[in-house]
């Protein structure tokens, strides 16, 4: 077993963190299937934390393990707020958290492309590794999406499983 301070965990038990904007009853749906699949049962050992876009900080970013992200497609872009967090995380927390798992999800109603390939180019540049491909849902959120959320929540925690 890794230590903790070698995880981003001080505790030495693995933490997740979803790092959102949820402006829309959409973005919301998408969130809570993406929460419940990271809080499933069979998912032992995994803290969950959650936080907005705006007020994750960079503190957050260094004591997760791993992280999903979730992010309306605002005007073919990643929303503001997530760009803020980027933005206030990205040089603290460049080396520290290399090779750290991640996945995402985008909504938009128009077009997730811009989103997907922002979140893909900047988590790169961190070095983090999607575990998972992107969730992108288009205009209404039906079962089959809400299903993809759940599976993107279960698939990142279980990552971070001893």
């Amino acid at each position: 077993m890794r230590l903790g301070r070698e995880r981003g965990s001080l505790t030495g038990v693995p933490r997740l963190l979803i790092v959102h904007h949820t402006p829309s009853p959409a973005m919301q749906e998408l969130f809570e299937a993406v929460l419940e699949g990271a809080t499933d049962p069979d998912i032992e050992g995994v803290e969950v934390l959650r936080r907005p876009a705006l007020t994750a900080t960079a503190s957050d970013v260094l004591e997760a393990d791993g992280y999903l992200l979730g992010t309306p497609a605002n005007i073919g872009y990643i929303s503001g707020a997530l760009k803020h967090f980027f933005d206030t995380v990205y040089y603290p927390c460049l080396d520290a958290t290399r090779g750290r798992p991640f996945g995402a999800y985008v909504h938009g109603n128009q077009g997730t492309e811009g989103a997907v390939k922002a979140i893909r180019d900047i988590t790169g540049g961190m070095g983090w590794k999607a575990v998972v491909e992107t969730v992108e849902v288009m205009g209404g959120v039906d079962k089959a999406a809400l299903e993809r959320c759940w599976e993107l929540g279960a698939t990142v925690a279980a990552s971070l499983m001893e």
